[in-house]
């Protein structure tokens, strides 16, 4: 009996949305890398490596250039019932490296509250797992900048917590991949092996993350 409830549980499901173009704007831009290139490329990666581990995964978007607002690409997730929501992301600010974004408390956007306490509390354990294997997978190639709450970024900062946050309904986490406006993080965002190692980084942090 316990086999067969085990076969019934069926393979988990992940969410991965390659940030932008999205309500607010197309992302940023190195010198010879757009946030949009780099987010989709990385996505592809992830997700066939994830098909290979076992994993149903689901993309937000299914070309790179489609436009998608914040709170469809959460509904989609929500959709799906994905065990976890991977938001790719680069950054423009004149910190280098990568960091890992989490919704810790509820925020408010577009008339709604959100995400739940529930979201909230399934959310910080994956989150921690999650950005720990994905560091110990970019260690010594990229600047740490550690696993945060969504109100240190700029829009989680006014509304409490990032849009794509405030719709889900399943656990969340954004990357902020690299700094490629940064000449460093644009080069290993732009090399196969730095692209490679991403890829690698993310899909142990989402097995990490979904463990058991």
């Amino acid at each position: 009996m316990m086999f067969l409830l085990g076969l019934a549980v069926g393979p988990k499901t992940v969410c991965i949305d390659p940030g932008h173009p999205s309500e607010v704007g197309v992302g940023t831009q190195g010198s010879k890398l757009t946030e949009l290139r780099a987010n989709w490329t990385i996505a592809v990666k992830l997700r066939d490596l994830l098909r290979k581990d076992g994993f149903r995964v689901v993309m937000t978007k299914q070309v790179e250039r489609e436009f998608v607002r914040n709170r469809r690409r959460a509904e989609i997730a929500n959709e799906a019932k994905a065990d976890l929501m991977v938001r790719l992301h680069c950054d423009g600010s004149p910190r280098p490296g990568f960091a890992v974004y989490y919704p810790d408390r509820q925020g408010r956007a577009e008339g709604r509250t959100g995400p739940s306490a529930e979201v909230i509390r399934r959310t910080a354990p994956l989150a921690r797992r999650f950005y720990a294997a994905l560091a110990r997978g970019l260690k010594g190639d990229l600047d740490d900048q550690g696993l945060m709450s969504d109100t240190r970024t700029a829009v989680g900062g006014k509304q409490g917590a990032l849009t794509g946050s405030i719709f889900s309904k399943v656990p969340v986490v954004l990357v902020e991949m690299a700094t490629i406006t940064l000449k460093r993080d644009e080069a290993f965002m732009l090399s196969q092996v730095g692209q490679r190692k991403m890829a690698e980084g993310l899909r142990a942090g989402v097995r990490a993350a979904l463990k058991g």
